[in-house]
């Protein structure tokens, strides 16, 4: 591993390789007004959300590393405590990007980037019509970490209102659907992420059961020349191995036959045929057909 001292680099090339690291990061797209009402629209990828009572989310529009100049948005949420942070999805991705440019203060970047301003319902700032979804937003602390190029300014807000577009919603309308939404992240550089398509996966978590571990493999398993780190977790997220029964009714499959067959001869390559299509199963989501076909593999004697 090659090791990087922020204080023996510069600003700017940390700043780069945190950002290619730390990826897919979100992107807040920021809209608020100054106290005389002018409009500022601003992506930002410093954000995340961090509670859900009371529904909290944090940006940060750091300074500049270039010239340690503050931006627009910071400006604004101090003078009036609000913003709205909307949803950036692949639809409008180009325009988000558009207005990031920094243009003078004063300046609407919804005019710019050609995006509807909609009135909110409780704050001030408009929000992004063709946003997928967004939220209003209170300010309830903005906290500055330093005063150097590249500080960020913690923006804590409390989300009061969120709109949803019906269309991203799944069947029951109460969870949105991660294709619908088609949303973009931020990479490092000029690269993003479209979190669609096979990016998309599905993970069970262990939330309703206690898995054994991957400590409590069979030592075969565990120490497999085939199997992932990936695979061994996924196994190692279910509470108990099948049962012999399950074993001698499983033994009759045709597929695990004719590969137990052929291979008869050289145990190694059988073991690894095994674990490759055990791997296989595990990647299809099949764990309980994985588990058999693993413990089946085992070396007799």
């Amino acid at each position: 591993m090659k090791v990087f001292d922020p204080k023996e680099i510069s600003t700017g090339e940390f700043h780069a390789l945190m950002l290619g690291a730390i990826a897919p990061r979100p992107i807040a797209f920021a809209s608020t007004v100054d106290k005389e009402g002018n409009v500022n629209l601003s992506p930002f990828s410093f954000f995340n959300c961090f509670g859900s009572n009371p529904p909290v989310l944090i940006f940060s529009p750091a300074r500049r590393v270039r010239d340690n100049s503050g931006k627009h948005t910071l400006d604004n949420v101090l003078e009036t405590g609000e913003v709205v942070i909307n949803i950036c999805n692949y639809a409008i991705v180009e325009q988000m990007s558009l207005a990031s440019t920094e243009y003078d203060r004063g300046v609407n970047e919804f005019t710019k980037s050609g995006l509807t301003p909609v009135a909110s319902t409780l704050i001030a700032p408009p929000r992004v019509a063709e946003a997928p979804a967004a939220f209003e937003c209170k300010v309830l602390e903005v906290k500055p970490i330093g005063d150097k190029g590249g500080a960020a300014n913690l923006v804590i807000c409390e989300a009061v209102l969120l709109h949803v577009n019906e269309n991203i919603l799944g069947p029951d309308g109460k969870k949105i659907d991660p294709f619908k939404l088609d949303a973009v992240a931020r990479l490092g550089g000029d690269w993003y992420l479209r979190a669609n398509g096979d990016c998309l996966f599905e993970l069970p978590k262990p939330l309703q059961s206690k898995g054994m571990g991957i400590d409590q493999l069979p030592a075969h398993i565990r120490t497999s020349k085939v199997l992932t780190g990936n695979n061994l977790a996924r196994l190692g997220n279910t509470e108990a191995m099948p049962t012999p029964e399950e074993l001698r009714a499983y033994e009759h499959e045709p597929m695990l036959r004719y590969m137990l067959q052929t291979h008869a001869q050289d145990t190694q390559e059988q073991e690894r045929q095994l674990h490759l299509f055990a791997q296989k199963m595990l990647e299809e989501g099949r764990v309980q057909d994985a588990w058999k076909v693993l413990l089946l593999a085992q070396p007799k004697g």
